[in-house]
């Protein structure tokens, strides 16, 4: 049965019923995370860590490999510049996946 359908009565109830899952929802995360109060401070350094490592190694990588292709075969192009751009991007969307699964478990858990 759709909204139009409903009685106006009906129409209260399945709203009270819908906000009511919402709120256990919320208090039900909110419980949880006061539960794992000991573990953020850590699992907030570690995925500091998480992050900048997945930053920096792809930036490092791409910066010596343009810094060999530079001096192997010199040309008018910078790959130094090139590579360091490209594993910078590579190394967002690297911590942007692993932020996004460790949200996704913070919610699922």
């Amino acid at each position: 049965m759709n909204d139009e359908q409903m009685t106006p009565k009906e129409r209260r109830t399945k709203q009270a019923e819908e906000f009511t899952k919402k709120v256990g929802e919320k208090e039900r995360r909110r419980i949880k995370g006061k539960a794992q109060k000991d573990d953020t401070v850590w699992f907030g350094l570690g995925m500091f860590g998480v992050v900048g490592w997945s930053v920096a190694v792809p930036t490092l990588i791409g910066t010596a490999i343009g810094l060999w292709i530079d001096r192997t075969w010199p040309s008018r192009f910078s790959w130094v510049l090139m590579l360091l751009i490209l594993g910078v991007a590579l190394g967002s969307v690297n911590a942007w996946y692993w932020v996004k699964k460790a949200r996704e478990n913070i919610i699922n858990d």
